[in-house]
């Protein structure tokens, strides 16, 4: 039982949030050499229940809409296939996902108490925006952006907490890691194409087609990696943050991949994989970057 409980969580997707964290405090360590472990635990906690909620939520409306019924499932998308199958109770599901979504808030309601307003508005933000994903945000075809703000909050509010300011250099990370979410959220979403449309759904794929959409699969790297030459260019990231360059090949594999397969599930799947890898190791390369000194 608990193993399918970790497969609607979908716990490897939770990496991305990880990540984001480890952002914020391997800056916050990089510009004061310390960090608060006990905050930096709670915040950990709290994000992480906050992310399982949206997963667990998402699971639950994607059931109740029929939209998993259309979907072709793969390790990548098409949903986890727990409540189709007959796996859990959707109310069960729907439960848990309010029930971390509590846990999240509790957390995130201690460092408002802590850290002020800006705290606040995050979490408040964080709060709507995961009870409405599934339903109001991704209908509107605002998934992809509230996903990168998503998870460039993430980083600013670790390291408002940490140091008590929001910087140039938490911004310009906090854009870096919510591009690279954004992204595997895009590309994931071109299997999907037909059953998210049929049901109302309206994706940044769906609105514009899959054929145009696969050639804005460069933007959201650009972006990010943007943000990280700034940074440096600037003197607010380390020289070292040039090792997050080094996925280059494998985001480059990953774009020429989607254009050439994005109208075949099967063929396109090596390549949500690879996307999804790419911004696993960019962004494990850029926390790195800030821990490694000469």
């Amino acid at each position: 039982m608990l193993s399918v409980w970790f497969r609607v969580i979908r716990v490897r997707f939770l990496l991305a949030s990880v990540i984001a964290v480890s952002v914020g405090l391997s800056l916050s360590w990089w510009q004061d050499s310390s960090v608060s472990w006990l905050d930096a635990a709670l915040t950990f906690a709290g994000v992480m229940a906050l992310h399982a909620s949206v997963d667990l939520l998402n699971d639950f409306w994607d059931f109740k809409r029929g939209i998993d019924a259309r979907t072709t499932r793969t390790k990548m998308s098409g949903g986890t296939g727990v409540l189709p199958e007959g796996l859990l109770k959707p109310s069960s599901v729907y439960r848990a996902g309010m029930i971390f979504l509590i846990i999240g808030s509790v957390i995130g309601g201690y460092f408002v108490l802590t850290d002020g307003i800006i705290i606040a508005t995050i979490l408040g933000f964080a709060i709507i925006s995961i009870y409405f994903y599934s339903t109001k945000i991704v209908d509107s075809g605002l998934g992809e952006f509230f996903v990168a703000v998503k998870g460039s909050m993430i980083v600013i509010g670790t390291i408002y907490i940490q140091s008590g300011q929001i910087s140039p250099e938490s911004v310009l990370a906090g854009v870096a890691v919510g591009s690279l979410s954004s992204l595997v959220l895009f590309i994931a979403s071109f299997p999907d194409h037909d059953a998210d449309k049929s049901k109302g759904r309206k994706t940044l794929v769906i609105a514009v087609g899959k054929e145009k959409a696969a050639k804005l699969f460069w933007v959201f790297p650009f972006v990010s990696y943007a943000a990280i030459a700034l940074g440096i260019s600037s003197g607010l990231f380390p020289l070292t943050s040039m090792i997050s360059f080094l996925g280059v090949p494998l985001m480059i594999k990953s774009g020429i991949g989607l254009q050439k397969n994005y109208d075949s599930v099967e063929n396109l799947i090596p390549y949500m994989s690879s996307t999804l890898m790419f911004g696993r190791i960019t962004g494990a390369l850029f926390v790195a970057g800030f821990l490694i000194r000469f």
